[in-house]
């Protein structure tokens, strides 16, 4: 399934329920024309101490605190708690979406995810560039096409087999057609057919997002309980 930019890389993983929602097409060209350049860095910034409590968000505490977090500073994503048990917990923001995405420039972007080890190493550098591509000036374009390059070059590394991550964050803001959407955890692979895993088929709990440019398939697979330990179907879901 391709995704109509609803997130990244990985957070491209939304899309599937945001094509459910209805007045796609006119929502699409509304948020097309409200995003159309990079805000001011400034507004994709958040405060320290709450960026460290929204990324630990994303996964169970029983993970979180001891997992190292970073946070986006004026000059990129920095360390700002050293972990122990090999997750990396961080919020995306916008410009982790695919090429065309009418949300790429959102400012009000923020998704907690907490990263496996493998995933730390192997998917993280991908965020970590694009992050330094966009604070350096780079257009949406221009950022792609370096993607492009470094994969060629072998300059981004190759996924790690078992790479996963949480996304169990309540408080977080996916985009303004799904807002959180739903606790999920996700699996992150080199690119993969969607039966293979029997995702997006009537009945499976696998939902399935075809990364191109990322050159990664990741699966999704819904849970039933934030990281707080509240039910998604409090949200009426």
């Amino acid at each position: 399934m391709k995704r109509n930019g609803l997130m990244s890389t990985a957070f491209t993983t939304f899309v599937f329920m945001a094509a459910l929602a209805s007045g796609w097409p006119m929502q699409a060209q509304d948020a097309k024309s409200l995003y159309l350049k990079m805000a001011p860095v400034d507004q994709y910034l958040m405060d320290r101490n709450a960026e460290i409590a929204l990324a630990r968000s994303a996964a169970p505490e029983s993970i979180a605190k001891d997992a190292e977090i970073m946070v986006l500073g004026p000059k990129g994503y920095e360390t700002a708690v050293k972990g122990k048990n090999g997750f990396v917990c961080v919020v995306h923001r916008s410009w982790t979406s695919e090429a065309d995405d009418p949300e790429f420039w959102n400012p009000k972007r923020r998704g907690p995810m907490c990263l496996n080890a493998q995933a730390a190493r192997s998917y993280l550098p991908n965020t970590i560039m694009r992050t330094n591509l966009v604070f350096a000036g780079r257009s949406e374009a221009q950022m792609f096409d370096a993607l492009k390059a470094a994969f060629e070059n072998k300059e981004l590394p190759a996924l790690e087999p078992g790479a996963m991550c949480y996304m169990l964050s309540r408080q977080g803001y996916l985009n303004d057609r799904a807002g959180h959407w739903h606790p999920h955890v996700m699996f992150f692979l080199p690119s993969t057919e969607a039966a293979a895993w029997g995702a997006n088929l009537s009945g499976s709990p696998i939902f399935e997002d075809d990364n191109a440019p990322d050159r990664m398939t990741v699966f999704m697979v819904p849970v039933a309980k934030w990281s707080d330990g509240t039910s998604d179907s409090d949200d009426g879901h």
